[in-house]
């Protein structure tokens, strides 16, 4: 090739343009555009603040309520430790944030719920704790619990929901049903925690209530196979539950490295006789990430009510490690009628592939009920070698057939195993307000987090 001489003494310049361009281009791929927010900060506590929760009111979308787990009390024995279920409220959009202690004549003991009814009123759903002794405690996890707020400030002392001992009530989530007015929560029974015997068994089971919590339902099981107790891949864990199109529900579970669904189109009054498998989930729910004491790919279930393109669809989220114990990846299928058949996986992160692989895990996903656009929040590697973790988010504008990832985390946390972390994150969304919420570790403290995201 023939070069002008004028044009060549310029190529060197044109070049470290280009480079230049392509950096910042880069740089601004993992460099978060978003104002963080801390929410709560522990003072020296191992265990939270932690499974922050969050939900927008739907009428004024300036409010919005967080819930998250934290250690009240440890004595010298290590099953008395106590937890409290805490409260944070905002008024400006989550810029600001102040503290509400929660109290009900159920004890609490985590697993914090948060949900928002068409009036504005706001659900606490968490797991109890009657005698305030923990797991050392007679009866502890004899229920679950819902307390009830219409203004994230005052709360009710609570309604139980299934109980029924010396069978224990775990990972209870909620949803509203704005067509029926109804609220539905799912969740997971023992017959007795962590115990393994073949004898006692574990299963989903479903509630819901049309006074707005006060008075709920005798649960029923809706899942075909029956779990044990030990709290791992072969216990059923994840049941959350997704309003769906003139008062269905739809349920998806993690059981036996299977992700399971179930349908009620009746309001949750019966189900289907036979669970149907949305995907294989390689390895199970429970994995092993490298900093954390444990964490969990249990997954997530959304039905999108909005009047776009995609309306009626389902979602079924969630992680695993098909990929290898060094790869853990978000997953998402879909089902456009209603829940028989599903898509193939599609892989969420969109991170290049290396010979290590990086994790991605924790995720959470809602659906912007006012414009369909599909939100998943999660922990990501892809940035480091070590131990750094950053939050980013995946959006789907498409139904779910692609995902723009962006990093939202302001700066990386390295965890530490002698926090607990808690089981998972949450993120919330209405008419393009989207707020995620994380546990992060800061100055040698847990945090809880958000992020100021607005998208049309």
């Amino acid at each position: 090739m023939i070069i002008i001489p004028e044009l060549k003494q310029n190529m060197g310049k044109i070049a470290f343009f280009l480079f230049a361009l392509v950096g910042l281009f880069y740089s601004q791929q993992i460099v978060a555009q978003h104002k963080n927010i801390i929410i709560t900060q522990s003072k020296n506590s191992l265990m939270g603040p932690a499974e922050p929760s969050i939900v927008i009111n739907p009428n004024s979308q300036n409010k919005m309520v967080v819930g998250v787990v934290s250690e009240n009390k440890r004595s010298s024995d290590a099953n008395s430790f106590t937890v409290k279920n805490r409260i944070f409220y905002s008024k400006d959009y989550g810029k600001t944030w102040k503290a509400r202690k929660l109290r009900s004549k159920y004890g609490d003991f985590g697993d914090p719920c948060m949900v928002a009814d068409n009036d504005g009123n706001f659900y606490y759903f968490h797991l109890s704790d009657p005698e305030k002794r923990g797991w050392s405690g007679d009866m502890i996890l004899d229920r679950i619990v819902c307390q009830r707020s219409a203004d994230g400030k005052i709360w009710t002392t609570g309604s139980g929901i299934g109980y029924n001992p010396p069978k224990q009530q775990d990972k209870p989530w909620a949803v509203f049903d704005e067509y029926s007015g109804r609220i539905f929560v799912s969740w997971t029974q023992f017959d007795k925690y962590g115990s393994s015997d073949v004898q006692d068994q574990s299963n989903i089971l479903f509630s819901s209530s049309a006074d707005r919590g006060n008075i709920w339902s005798p649960p029923v099981k809706i899942n075909q196979f029956s779990g044990d107790c030990l709290d791992g891949d072969n216990t059923p864990q994840g049941a959350v539950p997704a309003a769906g199109p003139e008062g269905t529900v739809f349920v998806a579970w993690s059981y036996d490295e299977k992700i399971l669904f179930d349908r009620s189109m009746d309001g949750g009054l019966t189900w289907l006789k036979e669970d149907i498998v949305v995907s294989e989930q390689p390895g199970g729910w429970s994995f092993d990430i490298p900093g954390f004491g444990r964490a969990s790919g249990q997954p997530v279930t959304a039905c999108d009510l909005s009047y776009g393109s995609y309306a009626g669809s389902i979602y079924v989220s969630w992680s695993d490690q098909r990929n290898g114990e060094r790869d853990t990846d978000i997953w998402l299928s879909t089902s456009r009628d209603g829940g028989i058949t599903w898509s193939d996986p599609l892989k969420v992160n969109d991170d290049k592939k290396t010979i290590n692989g990086s994790h991605q895990f924790f995720s959470w996903m809602t659906v912007d009920q006012q414009t369909g656009i599909i939100y998943i929040v999660f922990y990501d590697r892809r940035n480091h070698k070590d131990l750094q973790t950053d939050v980013y988010l995946a959006y789907s504008k498409d139904g779910g057939a692609s995902f723009v990832n962006e990093k939202i985390s302001v700066q990386p946390f390295v965890p530490d195993k002698k926090f607990f972390m808690g089981d998972y994150n949450n993120i919330s969304a209405y008419k393009g307000i989207v707020r995620p919420v994380w546990t992060s570790i800061l100055d040698g403290q847990l945090t809880v987090m958000t992020a100021i995201i607005n998208l049309k």
